[in-house]
């Protein structure tokens, strides 16, 4: 039996309860923790959490960090780090994960393929961006978007310059990216767990829409993976350092390309879609300390929608 901590601001939601679900059932002590209302000590005696009056002692915690939060979020894992807690996606990953442009330079450095793309931080510099990622249509996104937010498609390079100048006007970070046309709105959700792809669906954008997120009225299928796009989102997972990662990936006429790496994936899309449990593979995960490489795949399905959270 461990002690285990779920750092989440909403004890009812989907992915939340799942994973507090499968900690019970196989024995484990879980609570969940609003991480907005924890007090971090430190002192002579070293580093505490405390929590509605507690003092916190975990064996593991489980970070689900919403976007908005990486800042607060990533200071409390921090602080359980600095505990000796061990924690399932550490501060630093979860860091440089929600960040794209950081996302990708630690990737490429890894040699993982990924759409081309380009960032600037002068105005002057936005005709280079562009034409650095091949020309227009281009994929203009906020570094730090989520879920779809803050990424438009800009079909000339007229609206390119405009989208560009008018997130620049907000002092808006962002990044320029390649349109991967052959994709036809689809792209991949891997669910990584640690050595492994446990569960992966493909995702349809809807009509009129070229973002494939379910929350925006995409659809998903159960989908079997090559064996190249398994060792991409392996490959991904561990070079930001998560143990746990939602690996965004487009097929494309090069192969497989990663789009990006989400520390903080929904469970409700991938287990509705794919039947697989994968709340319970996480704690098999924190049980075992790893998981051993396999050759399972997710088979093909019917398309079914769903939300994420």
């Amino acid at each position: 039996m461990k002690k285990i901590g779920i750092l989440s601001r909403g004890s009812n939601l989907y992915s939340t309860t799942r994973i507090e679900q499968a900690a019970l059932k196989r024995g484990h002590r879980v609570r969940v923790i609003d991480y907005s209302r924890c007090v971090l000590t430190v002192g002579p005696e070293g580093a505490h959490v405390l929590f509605q009056g507690d003092t916190l002692d975990f064996d593991w915690v489980i970070p689900r960090i919403g976007a908005s939060q990486t800042y607060l979020g990533t200071a409390v894992v921090r602080h359980f780090e600095a505990m000796g807690v061990r924690c399932l996606n550490g501060s630093d990953a979860i860091w440089n994960s929600r960040d794209k442009l950081t996302a990708m330079q630690i990737m490429a450095r890894a040699g993982i393929p990924m759409p081309r793309t380009s960032f600037a931080s002068h105005s002057r510099d936005t005709s280079l961006m562009i034409d650095g990622v091949g020309g227009a249509p281009v994929v203009v996104k906020l570094t730090e978007s989520t879920q779809g937010s803050g990424v438009m498609l800009a079909d000339t390079r007229q609206t390119a310059d405009s989208m560009v100048s008018s997130m620049r006007a907000v002092n808006a970070q962002l990044v320029v990216q390649e349109f991967i046309a052959e994709s036809r709105g689809a792209d991949i959700r891997a669910f990584v767990v640690g050595n492994q792809v446990v569960a992966a669906m493909v995702r349809q954008a809807a009509d009129g829409e070229f973002r494939a997120n379910l929350h925006l009225g995409g659809c998903a299928s159960r989908i079997r993976l090559t064996r190249d796009e398994r060792d991409i989102a392996i490959r991904a997972a561990r070079a930001t350092g998560l143990q746990v990662a939602g690996v965004d990936i487009l097929r494309s006429s090069r192969g497989p390309l990663v789009l990006e790496v989400n520390s903080s994936p929904g469970l409700e899309g991938i287990e509705d879609t794919t039947g697989v449990d994968v709340a319970e593979r996480i704690m098999e995960f924190i049980e075992r300390g790893e998981l051993e490489p396999s050759d399972d795949v997710v088979g093909e399905g019917t398309p079914t929608r769903s939300d994420t959270h």
